[in-house]
């Protein structure tokens, strides 16, 4: 008989979050604290969302995508969850840049890139620092109109290598572009800019496994293996309940951690919208996904200081397109060191590329697995100027695309980085439509990565205990 992964699960719960992303780990953590009874239900066998890891023979283990987040991240993990998790907090002090304008290494901080720029980029300490105070006080009820390109232009006019050493980072960290709002650049550009990029020791593995015995500790209930196949709503609007493997559990709230517009388009009845929101909805951008190549080394081997994060283009200038483009012309590489996993002898590498779903969804299988072996090749050849001779140094090596990502996380195009701006309003405004229904996941690409998903989670949790507190919490 297959194994029911629903065995001693209630009838109903106060509150049902819906995927494991750090947002809705967070919202389950927060409404569990709270008082609230939680279920969390997660489609996988792994929890974490994006966050998260996988195993391959000989022990090594792989952290999926780019693990760098700002110094708020101790703070939030301290308030919202453990002093232990806070604790495994480290900061990263070693962001290399080489590409043909120029190469350099930084502590990626606000005083370092005043330095950087004044120094080797000829700009006045005083236009620097007031670009970094305007950056900072940037906040989201701000003008939307101007657009990331025209504030660089206001500042750094015709300074194209300026414009790359500020942006390409966060282009890889949320997908941002020059012609979205400057907002989505200043928020995150500047919790960065605080005290630099921090990673958590001992890898999401750790984090995960003391995430959920933390959420245990509270009371949340965790499913894995649960796929929600819809959300039920009431005639008046209101969620009752949600179906999962086939099974219905009822609830009085539920969190959405899913793709923003997988839920509201697909786990929900469109007949309980206004066909105004519904087309809003339809009319948000999914951001873009990414395609990564994770490389171990043999047991032994090793490779010298390369930086922690290294940002790679052998492109003329900062161009988001050619970012995007199957022809990769720019990676960053994630280098880590035994002193990554403590206890951990091993050496890995993880290149992380942007890319468009498009360009991997219509090949043909056949086609796919060449694309993904040229992928490997072509990584590895790159590499090679860092590591040399790393093909003999090789234990494992494999490719993951925009379509891995879609299959593992259910994310519409296998989007890395949710919406664009413009699904942040659709995102809070959803209770509005259906009363107890709430979103939180990474949409408007103003998340600064793991720190926005973390404090979105806390957001909507604190709504949905205001929806509840007017009842008293059921056991």
């Amino acid at each position: 008989m297959p194994k029911d992964f629903l065995k001693g699960v209630h009838d109903s719960y106060d509150v049902i979050v819906i995927g494991s992303g750090l947002a809705g780990l967070t919202a389950a953590n927060t409404l569990a604290r709270q008082g609230y009874s939680v279920l969390l239900l997660e489609h996988h066998y792994q929890l974490g969302g994006m966050a998260t890891w996988f195993k391959r023979r000989g022990g090594h283990i792989f952290d999926i995508s780019l693990h760098g987040f700002p110094h708020g991240m101790i703070k939030s993990c301290r308030k919202y969850w453990t002093q232990e998790i806070a604790d495994s907090i480290v900061q990263l002090k070693g962001i290399r840049f080489e590409n043909p304008q120029f190469s350099l290494r930084t502590t990626f901080n606000r005083e370092d890139f005043t330095r950087q720029l004044v120094e080797k980029f000829g700009q006045s300490p005083e236009v620097v620092s007031d670009f970094f105070d305007t950056a900072r006080k940037m906040n989201f009820y701000d003008d939307q109109t101007t657009t990331t390109r025209e504030l660089f232009e206001r500042f750094f006019p015709g300074r194209g290598d300026v414009v790359r050493l500020l942006m390409e980072p966060i282009t890889y960290a949320n997908g941002s572009t020059l012609d979205d709002p400057a907002i989505t650049y200043g928020i995150v550009f500047s919790n960065f800019m605080s005290k630099g990029v921090f990673t958590f020791q001992g890898g999401t593995d750790k984090l995960v496994t003391q995430m959920r015995d933390e959420m245990t500790r509270n009371g949340v209930d965790v499913r894995i293996r649960s796929l929600v196949e819809r959300i039920e709503v009431s005639r008046d609007r209101r969620v009752t309940g949600v179906v999962v493997n086939g099974r219905r559990i009822g609830c009085r709230a539920i969190v959405s951690n899913a793709n923003l517009k997988t839920t509201i388009l697909k786990l929900v009845d469109r007949s309980n919208l206004d066909p105004e929101f519904v087309a809003e909805t339809e009319a948000v951008r999914l951001n873009n996904s990414s395609c990564q190549v994770y490389i171990a080394l043999k047991p032994g081997e090793r490779f010298d200081d390369c930086g922690d994060l290294l940002f790679h283009s052998e492109h003329e200038g900062f161009d988001v397109e050619a970012l995007l483009s199957r022809k990769v012309s720019s990676r960053t590489f994630s280098f880590y060191y035994p002193e990554t996993r403590p206890g951990s002898d091993r050496y890995l590498i993880v290149s992380s590329t942007n890319a468009n779903y498009s360009d991997w969804a219509t090949l043909s299988e056949e086609d796919y697995q060449a694309s993904k072996q040229d992928l490997i090749e072509t990584t590895l050849d790159c590499l090679e100027q860092y590591v040399p001779n790393v093909r003999n140094q090789l234990d494992h090596v494999e490719a993951a695309t925009p379509r891995t990502f879609e299959h593992y996380t259910r994310h519409q195009q296998g989007a890395s980085f949710g919406t664009k701006f413009e699904g942040l309003k659709v995102s809070q405004e959803l209770p509005e439509h259906i009363q107890g229904l709430f979103h939180s996941g990474s949409v408007g690409i103003i998340m600064s990565g793991w720190l926005g998903a973390v404090n979105y989670g806390v957001i909507v949790a604190n709504n949905v205990d205001k929806l509840l507190t007017p009842t008293t919490a059921t056991a």
